[in-house]
């Protein structure tokens, strides 16, 4: 990962602890690929995408999470879910930066 990518992570997990989330693991790793954040918002376990964009030329960030993104996203996620004993609620969330514009996308993405 490139350092701006790591800056837009952290900045994505400062975010959601302003807005009274818990980070729950940060780069989670699998066969399938990684989740850039996991966090919990109540009795929700939420798996975030962080996207980064400079502009909006090609769709913004928002628009860089193809169907191939998300069934990644989706596979690691249930690996991950099948080491919890009894597995909470969940959803998928994008942390967005467009620039100097940040957007969370609550429940994005679905199976």
């Amino acid at each position: 990962m490139n350092d701006k990518g790591a800056d837009a992570e952290q900045r994505a997990a400062q975010y959601l602890l302003q807005h009274g989330l818990r980070i729950v693991a940060k780069n989670w790793a699998c066969k399938h690929g990684e989740i850039d954040l996991i966090a919990q918002d109540g009795a929700t376990l939420v798996f975030v995408e962080v996207r980064l964009r400079h502009s909006n030329r090609f769709g913004g960030a928002a628009a860089s999470i193809t169907p191939a993104k998300q069934a990644k996203l989706w596979a690691s996620a249930q690996l991950y879910l099948q080491g919890i004993k009894s597995p909470p609620a969940c959803r998928f969330d994008a942390i967005c930066f467009d620039g100097q514009t940040i957007s969370w996308l609550k429940n994005c993405i679905s199976a």
